[in-house]
């Protein structure tokens, strides 16, 4: 809702803090955005709040004004914003305080310990080991894959313990732990002006443009070093959970001050303890995903964001912002430089650097010895594949892996087979729901839908005509690690995508296996396109992109080249060199001609000024208006009455409403309203006049929906 409720508080009581109050028969935590105000409504109608559960204000005033700003540009109620930025404990109404923090740390017994003891037990063994360097959390033990029951054995055998200790608060001193790499000229030149924008204090915002290997993390570490050490905080954002935790890892390796991570793998208490490290400037570093964005930070002195271009760095439901661009926002206001890297810039980005709003600079060389891959073509026409692979690909893959190199496979579809099919009469298993063909799970022996999670064991039988000649449509991850075990059976396969890595520390053991050289084949979903490091990886092949190349989506040829990029900047990181090899139907297509023959730069830039001519974002505005319902019709419907309400305007095109790309998902049909704009500034005047008259449609009584800024993901 987009409004505020008045309550009376005979107690102390200010504006940002969170109360408790009676709200329709249930308990609500609120929060206070105006105090000592005229009611509208008589004084002795007013409710009394029930508790004040905070003292001071949750956020500083910075956060504080970047969140009304916030809940004003992406049209979102205020109470869901602020909640939204506040730790899940907090938004239940715990306390904003620090509690108790379990550590297990080896005893005396246990620092007599042999390996020989263990033979038996290679878990505890292992977990003794990671004691004997330091006492460690139930969440850092867990991220290590530690099981429970391997924490109870030593336990009992008095081998091991765990204090509960509050943790100690203390100002922190900078100390580096390594000395950083030496620089190349490009490196040394980023650095520089990085260092001089910090002196200037003039909330600066520079785009990183640096080819995959160029060491821009090395540029990250060495910018960083000197807002360190004048005791500033930097706020670091990464696109997935997956990167983290190596991010950490470097960041330790290099800096001897407290370093935070913020993400969904935490539990509840764990991101709150993280949120008050970085509120009470106990945390030098805090390094999370999106909702990081709103760690209070006393003394930030830098933001970084990395891989900016990623997609993920849009919330895609509820309160839908995008941290880059809060990011841009918050660095302006606490006047620091905020630093944004990727090898694959968005156009939005470029567009700015352009208008000169942004700072550019480049790393067009690949750090150290480290050579650019070389591209290759397969044509897949009139060519015999065996489950997704090509000859001439097998033959590649069989010379690099004789010279003892690795191969990275890609193919972005997780699962045995895309569908399951009757030989006999063509039915499809799919999805009631969602009225999408389930994905079949061999592994798992079960189908999934993959947008719903809806899942049903594999039948036995058609269940159109009876027949049990049931075959696969489809390739996906599973199969193709099944094939390779064939094709190729001296070489182990490992495979890494969201089923391989389910259970918490898995992905960091995969990501260990594959940079340690013990696997010569690896598959990956896009979980592997950005990031990592493999020195051994020498070629990489795309098996499978022809499908983004005639996508009705706007966006679709930037993602291709970004994930195209991203992958290929796999191979020969060290001082190997690599090739890349793309497999497709299409191999005239402009799109891929431009990304092989000139890379994703000249694409970039080609690609921006074809969306100038075009008037698609970034050269306009869009917003759009989501409906979803179990019928159909009442979708459609109060879409309709919407375009309706919205037209009259000379600045705003409305289109629609139409059906959504996947136009039924969880049993509710999906419909969508465009709004375009030449002028930012029109299309949100338009919104803000007319949203009370949206929100009073009665059609909106027989469907949800929403608002969509800016949005990425038109799916």
């Amino acid at each position: 809702m987009h409004r505020s409720f008045d309550y009376i508080c005979t107690g102390p009581a200010c504006v940002g803090a969170r109360v408790r109050v009676s709200f329709a028969n249930r308990d609500l935590v609120g929060m206070i955005v105006a105090v000592g105000v005229e009611p509208d409504i008589a004084l002795s109608k007013l409710k009394a709040v029930d508790a004040v559960l905070d003292e001071q204000p949750l956020f500083d005033s910075v956060l504080w004004d970047l969140l009304h700003f916030a809940a004003q540009y992406y049209h979102h109620p205020l109470g869901e914003v602020l909640m939204h930025a506040a730790p899940a404990a907090l938004r239940k109404g715990e306390q904003a305080s620090y509690q108790a923090i379990r550590r297990y740390q080896m005893t005396e017994q246990g620092a007599q310990a042999q390996a020989e003891d263990f033979k038996r037990a290679p878990q505890q063994w292992r977990l003794l080991q990671l004691l004997q360097q330091r006492s460690l959390t139930p969440s850092e033990l867990r991220e290590q894959d530690i099981s429970p029951s391997a924490i109870r054995a030593l336990q009992d055998k008095a081998i091991i313990t765990s204090v509960d200790a509050l943790p100690q608060l203390q100002p922190w001193a900078y100390q580096q732990a390594q000395q950083g790499h030496q620089l190349n000229q490009e490196q040394a030149v980023a650095v520089a002006a990085l260092k001089q924008a910090s002196e200037r204090a003039e909330g600066s915002v520079w785009l990183l443009e640096g080819v995959t290997g160029s060491g821009k993390t090395e540029v990250y570490l060495q910018a960083m070093a000197p807002v360190l050490e004048a005791g500033k905080q930097v706020l670091v954002l990464v696109p997935e959970i997956g990167l983290t935790p190596q991010t950490v890892a470097r960041f330790n390796d290099r800096f001897d001050v407290p370093i935070v991570a913020l993400h969904s793998g935490l539990s509840e208490s764990e991101r709150l303890q993280g949120w008050l490290h970085g509120r009470d400037n106990q945390a030098a570093i805090i390094i999370g995903t999106r909702s990081a964005i709103f760690t209070p930070c006393p003394q930030l002195g830098m933001l970084i964001i990395d891989e900016e271009h990623d997609l993920s760095f849009k919330q895609q439901d509820g309160f839908r912002y995008s941290a880059r661009d809060l990011a841009v926002k918050r660095a302006h206001a606490q006047r620091v430089p905020l630093l944004l890297g990727t090898a694959t810039p968005s156009l939005e980005t470029l567009a700015n650097v352009e208008a000169k709003r942004y700072h550019h600079v480049q790393l067009s060389q690949r750090a150290g010895q480290a050579q650019l891959a070389r591209h290759k073509v397969i044509d897949l026409k009139q060519v015999r594949l065996q489950h997704g692979l090509s000859e001439p690909l097998l033959a590649h893959m069989q010379q690099h892996l004789a010279a003892g190199n690795q191969v990275l496979l890609f193919l972005n579809r997780r699962g045995f087979a895309s569908a399951l099919i009757c030989h006999e009469c063509g039915w499809v298993g799919q999805c009631a729901r969602c009225e999408h063909p389930f994905t079949v799970h061999q592994q798992a022996r079960n189908l999934q839908c993959h947008h719903c999670g809806a899942e049903r064991s594999i039948p036995h039988q058609c269940h159109a005509c009876g027949s049990s000649q049931l075959i696969t449509q489809g390739l996906g991850t599973e199969q193709l690690e099944e094939a390779l075990g064939q094709l190729l059976p001296e070489y182990p396969v490992l495979r890494i995508d969201r089923d391989s890595t389910r259970r918490k520390g898995q992905l960091a053991a995969h990501l260990e296996s594959a940079a340690s050289g013990e696997f010569p084949i690896l598959i990956g979903t896009q979980m592997l396109a950005k990031g990592h490091h493999f020195p051994d990886v020498t070629l990489v092949a795309l098996l499978d992109v022809d499908g983004a190349l005639y996508s009705s989506d706007f966006r679709a040829a930037e993602r291709l080249g970004q994930l195209y990029t991203q992958v290929a900047g796999r191979a020969g990181r060290a001082s190997k060199p690599g090739v890349v090899v793309l497999q497709t139907h299409h191999p005239e297509h402009p799109l891929l001609q431009e990304l092989v023959n000139n890379g994703y730069h000249d694409f970039a830039r080609s690609a921006l000024a074809e969306r100038k001519l075009a008037m698609l974002p970034p050269a306009a505005s869009m917003a759009l208006i989501r409906s979803e319902a179990t019928q159909a019709q009442d979708a459609e419907q109060l879409l309709q009455a919407m375009a309706n309400t919205l037209q009259g305007s000379s600045e705003v095109i409305v289109l629609g409403p139409m059906s959504a790309p996947m136009a039924r998902k969880a049993g509710r049909f999906r419909f969508q309203l465009l709004l375009h704009s030449a002028s930012r500034q029109a299309l949100h005047q338009h919104l803000r006049a007319k949203r009370s008259e949206l929100e009073a449609l009665p059609q909106g009584r027989k469907a949800r929906w929403s608002l969509d800024i800016d949005p990425q993901d038109f799916t």
